[in-house]
């Protein structure tokens, strides 16, 4: 194998190693977003049941 295959091939490597460790950060980037946004949803969530508890309430008030 001579020198300059071994180059391209160790280039082809490290640029691949590079890639790999940016695709990491990114998926972790992402999994502190999703789990963000599932807080948020949940959040959303509690407080769309509190409104719709209140609305019922208030719609079994008025046929009482």
């Amino acid at each position: 194998m001579s020198i300059e295959l071994f180059n391209r091939l160790e280039q082809k490597v490290t640029s691949a190693v590079e890639a790999l460790e940016l695709l990491k950060m990114e998926a972790e980037e992402l999994r502190e977003e999703n789990s963000r946004l599932k807080q948020e949803r949940e959040e959303w969530e509690r407080r769309l049941t509190a409104v719709l508890g209140k609305l019922d309430e208030l719609d079994g008030d008025s046929q009482g």
